[in-house]
């Protein structure tokens, strides 16, 4: 098999199907073997996994997907990609379904159920950065069975996520992935390790999820709401910034009774609260 961790055969490939790189799909194909060991490791796959990998490309990390896990399911959203998939770098695999599809429209809770039996599976993906945490989100959100979701994103999105309260990184971001996950970077990732290259470092983050959320919220939408509107303003203080967003509908004295009985000063700013602190506020506001 011609590894396409080898910048050498990814461009024959491109080559012979005249591939054209799509700037609106973001595409960057990583050609760097260390780096595609390295996610396969921090992933955690073995032979029991059925992996769902989002963005195979031309399917440099599906080949090794393939070779350890028992099955895995690749979706790509550019149609132009598909013949490459399917008679050429995937075609020697038989455990491996390509389905040409828009990840945000698929029924993946309904895809599980069919293919394994509704347990969990492992996610895997070199996502396009302006669309990495609608993903991720959306994964979330629905409530996939999901072990891990081992993802390339953005260098400074993956600090993001797994940034604590008080530091510059953190934000509505990290509150909504650490609720739902435990992060990891696994790796950093220089530009060269892809073609074309990016703009931007990447880093590799695993995010593990939770078997219970870490906190008990009454209301977890509202809780996110609170959490959004805290970190929309963010020199604002936290009475500022929730009696100001219109879809919360709080009066300052709500809010200020609310932080007085958690114990926290009224001049408190959003990014000096923990999960738990916006947990224990959403309750309290929520009665």
């Amino acid at each position: 098999m011609a590894t396409l961790g080898n910048p050498q055969n990814t461009i024959e490939i491109l080559k012979k199907y005249d591939f054209m790189f799509q700037k609106r799909f973001g595409q960057n194909f990583l050609i760097d073997t260390h780096v595609l060991e390295k996610i396969i490791k921090s992933a955690e796959i073995t032979k029991d996994d059925l992996v769902l990998e989002i963005g195979p490309g031309i399917g440099t990390m599906t080949q090794y997907l393939c070779e350890n896990a028992r099955e895995v399911i690749a979706v790509e959203i550019d149609k132009n990609l598909i013949p490459i998939l399917e008679n050429d770098t995937l075609a020697q695999y038989d455990n491996v379904t390509i389905i040409n599809e828009d990840i945000l429209k698929l029924d993946l809770n309904a895809l599980v159920k069919e293919r394994n039996g509704g347990k969990r599976i492992k996610v895997v993906a070199n996502l396009p950065y302006y669309i990495t945490t609608p993903i991720i989100m959306g994964l979330f959100e629905s409530h996939v069975p999901l072990q891990n979701i081992t993802v390339m994103v953005q260098k400074e999105v993956a600090d993001r996520m797994q940034a604590g309260p008080g530091s510059k990184d953190y934000g509505a971001l990290s509150l909504a992935v650490q609720y739902y996950a435990k992060p990891y970077i696994a790796a950093n990732v220089p530009q060269n390790c892809f073609m074309p290259r990016p703009n931007v470092g990447s880093a590799v983050i695993r995010l593990t999820l939770h078997e219970e959320p870490p906190v008990k919220v009454k209301d977890e939408a509202f809780m996110f709401a609170l959490i959004r509107a805290s970190f929309n303003q963010r020199r604002k203080t936290l009475v500022n910034g929730l009696t100001n967003a219109a879809e919360l509908n709080l009066s300052k004295e709500e809010v200020q009774a609310a932080l007085e009985e958690l114990g926290l000063p009224a001049t408190v700013r959003g990014e000096a609260l923990t999960l738990e602190q916006f947990a224990e506020l959403t309750n309290v506001l929520a009665k």
